[in-house]
């Protein structure tokens, strides 16, 4: 698959910041609500600077692997809150085009608009490769919530700033949440939904599941 290059790789702070500052009026926040193919997104460190990165697609009604890429890289832009993206981005959009076919979800480990300039690693894939994206963070970056319940699906608002940036969700019972945010062309509804889908048996997303594995153990 092509990927957009609608920027140089930036070398300093404030270029990075000027590009999020840029892209983030190209974000769209509805979008389809059906995914043939979902493609999970993962990166993997090895010591300070070398990386792999991984995308698994997966049929999005079975769930069973259609295609798996990795690419190794090197990290080349320090690490500094809210632009951890350009550090992973190079890689991601290696493996992305090596793809021989095409997803209709990126379901990425990481944030969108949960993001300190509203403009995560999500929209920010979700931007340059033109296709809906979604993140799932791990742990909360930004913004307030209350703790959902403790059934599968409960979720609650993320709160930054006054406006809704995500949403706290519980996808198996007494385990704890994770943080769901918009990309590109998805709905945040739908991002939830589709998290939870995806999240059938475990507490993370299948496709992210896959990715981080093949990140780990590319061979």
């Amino acid at each position: 698959m092509q990927v957009r290059r609608l920027h140089p790789w930036p070398s300093s702070v404030a270029e990075a910041e000027s590009i999020q500052d840029r892209l983030r009026g190209h974000v769209e926040l509805t979008g389809p609500t059906e995914f043939a193919l979902v493609a999970g997104l993962d990166v993997h460190y090895h010591g300070d600077d070398a990386v792999t990165a991984a995308v698994v697609v997966l049929d999005g009604g079975t769930l069973a692997p259609v295609e798996q890429v990795v690419a190794e890289g090197r990290v080349a832009f320090p690490y500094v809150p809210g632009l951890f993206a350009f550090r992973e981005l190079p890689t991601l959009i290696d493996a992305l085009e090596r793809l021989t076919v095409t997803p209709d979800l990126l379901v990425c480990d990481g944030y969108g608009l949960a993001h300190p300039r509203g403009f995560g690693l999500a929209c920010h894939l979700g931007v340059l490769t033109g296709l809906p994206a979604l993140g799932v963070g791990k742990t909360p970056f930004i913004g307030t919530h209350e703790p959902p319940g403790p059934e599968r699906g409960a979720w609650t608002p993320i709160a930054h700033e006054g406006a809704t940036v995500g949403r706290a969700l519980r996808t198996q019972r007494g385990v704890k949440p994770v943080y769901v945010s918009q990309g590109h062309r998805i709905s945040l509804d739908t991002a939830t939904g589709q998290v939870l889908r995806l999240a059938a048996r475990f507490r993370l997303p299948e496709p992210i599941r896959h990715a981080d594995h093949l990140a780990r153990h590319p061979s």
